[in-house]
């Protein structure tokens, strides 16, 4: 019994954690507001808004002080759209940028009334996206960060005169509180909602259309109540003069609360009164019950009533007003979602009917129940297929009122692959070469980007002399800009030419991109095929068998893929694991190459076989052609031939005594080492050091068995020499490009059996 008392008041406890709902009367509620205005004023919009923000945040910008910025912002919506979710859905940086864009609209503006379509062909996730959002918005609405209030009337039995009328009719009483208790059914009249709270002091009038409490304050006495309750502060200036607070000043309370509220002042005559009876409670949000959010699927048939009334409430304030006229308790289903989101999976069925019904309601702001007029300011939302674009012809004067926000498959590495391992499971990365992953999430959205793309043509006329890092349609460079790089092989030219204006034609591309090619569904089984495929045996998923695996195996998919696509591809591939190979093997003394350079821009003022000692360093030279020929051999390479030599040395010495010298030397007083032909001459000779850097060890075959053996026992027969430079290579790959130890070993198999230094080297001559 103890565990079971203890699990109940923990059940309790809890409970009592969640329990928002209480009503708090009209001046308790001021109280909070002055505590917390930026929380409680508050429209769907903003409520949307901050609930997207809460979860994403600020997002990264990785160039953050480049001046040519767009702001196309890494935004991480894990927490939004994939942690604790049944289906995750994965936003790549092009949709998640669309979304923020028009997130920021909602708090940084007035609303007017919209449908807001995310359109987007089938297999795009757009459902899966739609659920994920209302799931998130109603755990959000629903929690002490999220929390606005809504109306609640109770009605002074005793101060409008109806408790003796009522406590004459016990029966009648007493059958009415039967019927108002918990469990009890109200007799399954689709038009009744909302159950009724009678108390010997009051009886509770909720408003159907979950207005903001302080809507019951009348428009031309708000400027004045709220310089009254607010302190001259940061809030109050905005919400003077932001757009975003329009709606607190201009926007009028439902038919029913202001009839009320008209009818009470009239019987009344004091407005202090009137507001002793107004209570603020927090707006509870229900999808399954169509409170605050409501979906509607294609095949959910029209209510056959749409005008909703609660009779017993209707009957309470007939009696406590004394005249059936004033105040009719009459509304519509729209009133379940004022102030929440409504939302349309998919434009068609009887969803077609619902976007014709909305015409006027969005366009006017109102909706017509019987006589009176029913305000609605709701969030509508609707997902489509592109092809269902037809049913929205015929109302070009709803088209300005409709905002289409494109949903298209994936267009970013990163989030394709994110894809794979989501529906695999992370492992899958142990069964592929790194990088390897990566390239077949390309070969996948190469088949949705446009062939040609007039804005990239337009930086870069010339592709052809990217060929080591890109194909010939720049699609390797788009998939970069799309993921928020902006590639290191550019040259100085192009880069400076990518500017601000030239970022937003190419991201405005993708508008028309990701609607063809593979879907979400398609890579998924074509990835499945793969790793069934290759992921079985011992050896890692190379680059080899992904070309092999488009070139023999589906042969069919190719169609798809554009025309020598895998081959700049794989060329790609091998350039980048070449130079990560590189950069891994290569130790250098930094001293050695520093003196190198000091000595060479010393000796190029002094004439052949010559004896001098540098003013730099220290050391005595003999400037002789020998000299000068090896560490040039470094700086323009070996195969340079007499003239293109002496062409250098002019060139250079030119320049040390025009400007190094004269210049950075003697008026601005730098050291020779942070001048800028000392900078250029040192990255030149560290260039061409690990250009060369595995020249030694292509033609050794131990080199290669070393690799193959290491972190065996065989391992340590070897050389000591070739143990350290194999344990210096496989540890920086692991370290600085983050290979695992059978990675970084397969990786280097790979660079020497296909001799890529040897195909480069030969390429570049």
């Amino acid at each position: 019994m103890d565990n079971v008392k203890k699990a109940m008041f923990t059940l309790e406890q809890r409970q009592h954690e969640l329990d928002h709902a209480t009503a708090l009367p009209f001046e308790k509620y001021l109280l909070l507001l002055r505590a917390r205005p930026d929380l409680l004023v508050r429209n769907v919009f903003q409520t949307f808004h901050d609930m997207i923000k809460s979860h994403v945040g600020s997002g990264y910008d990785e160039y953050p002080d480049d001046p040519e910025s767009i702001h196309f912002i890494d935004y991480d919506f894990d927490s939004l759209f994939v942690d604790g979710s049944d289906q995750p859905f994965f936003a790549d940086r092009i949709f998640s940028n669309r979304l923020m864009n028009l997130v920021e609209a909602f708090r940084g503006g007035a609303q007017q009334n919209k449908i807001y379509i995310f359109d987007g062909p089938p297999g795009c996730g757009k459902s899966i996206f739609l659920n994920n959002l209302l799931k998130r918005f109603e755990e959000y609405a629903n929690s002490e960060d999220g929390t606005r209030h809504e109306v609640v009337w109770r009605l002074d039995r005793k101060l409008l005169g109806g408790l003796n009328e009522i406590q004459s009719r016990p029966v009648i009483e007493k059958l009415a509180k039967m019927l108002d208790a918990p469990g009890m059914d109200v007799g399954h009249d689709p038009t009744v909602e909302h159950s009724v709270r009678i108390t010997d002091d009051y009886i509770e009038v909720p408003c159907p259309s979950h207005d903001n409490p302080l809507l019951m304050v009348p428009k031309d006495q708000r400027p004045d109540f709220f310089d009254a309750l607010f302190e001259n502060d940061e809030f109050k200036w905005n919400l003077s003069t932001g757009k975003e607070y329009d709606w607190v000043f201009h926007d009028s309370a439902c038919t029913i609360c202001s009839s009320l509220y008209r009818s009470l002042l009239s019987k009344l005559g004091d407005a202090g009164e009137i507001f002793k009876m107004v209570y603020a409670r927090p707006f509870q949000f229900n999808r399954r019950l169509g409170e605050g959010i409501t979906v509607f699927n294609p095949g959910d048939r029209p209510a056959r009533e749409n005008v909703l009334t609660n009779p017993q409430i209707q009957k309470r304030i007939d009696s406590l007003l004394r005249d059936s006229n004033l105040v009719k308790y009459l509304f519509s289903r729209y009133a379940k979602t004022n102030n929440g989101i409504y939302a349309l999976m998919d434009i068609k069925g009887h969803n077609k009917d619902r976007v014709i019904e909305l015409h006027n309601i969005i366009s006017d702001g109102v909706h017509k129940v019987e006589d009176i007029e029913e305000n609605v300011n709701s969030l509508f939302i609707a997902v489509m297929n592109p092809e269902d674009n037809k049913n929205l012809r015929g109302f070009q004067s709803f088209s300005d009122r409709i905002e289409f926000v494109n949903i298209s498959y994936v267009l970013d590495t990163k989030t394709e692959v994110q894809i794979y391992r989501n529906v695999f499971g992370r492992h899958i990365d142990q069964a592929f070469l790194p990088r390897v992953l990566e390239c077949f999430a390309r070969v996948i959205i190469s088949s949705r980007l446009n062939t040609k793309s007039p804005a990239l043509l337009e930086w870069i006329s010339a592709p052809g002399k990217y060929s080591r890092y890109c194909d010939e349609n720049l699609q390797l460079l788009k998939m970069g800009i799309y993921s928020g790089v902006i590639p290191t092989w550019l040259e100085e030219k192009d880069r400076k030419g990518f500017t601000a204006k030239l970022r937003r034609k190419i991201i405005a591309e993708a508008d028309t991109e990701g609607d063809k090619g593979f879907s979400g569904r398609d890579s998924i089984n074509i990835f499945g095929e793969l790793y069934s495929t290759y992921g079985k045996d011992a050896a890692l998923i190379n680059m080899s068998a992904l070309v092999n695996f488009f070139t023999k195996v589906r042969k069919d998919l190719m169609g798809s893929i554009p025309d020598g696509f895998l081959e700049s591809l794989q060329r790609m591939y091998n350039y980048s694991i070449l130079q990560e190979v590189k950069e891994s093997l290569y130790y250098y003394n930094e001293e050695q190459i520093a003196r190198d350079i000091q000595n060479y821009l010393f000796a190029l003022n002094y004439e052949i076989d010559t004896t001098e000692v540098c003013t730099f360093t220290g050391e005595k030279l003999d400037i002789t052609e020998e000299y000068l020929d090896g560490i040039e051999n470094r700086l323009i390479g070996g195969d340079a031939d007499r003239g293109q030599r002496l062409l250098f040395r002019l060139e250079t010495q030119k320049e040390y005594t025009s400007r190094t010298l004269t210049q950075e030397i003697l008026v601005e007083n730098l050291p020779i080492t942070e001048t800028k032909l000392y900078r250029e001459l040192y990255d030149r000779y560290v260039f061409s050091l690990k250009e060369k850097v595995l020249e030694p060890f292509l033609e050794n075959a131990n080199f290669r068995r070393a690799i193959k053996e290491f972190g065996t026992e065989e391992f340590r027969t070897y050389d000591k020499r070739i143990r350290d430079d194999v344990t210096f290579l496989i540890n920086n790959l692991c370290d600085n490009f983050g290979y695992t130890e059978p990675g970084a070993r397969a990786v280097c198999i790979y660079v020497v059996d296909n001799k890529l230094a040897k195909e480069f080297a030969t390429e570049k001559s």
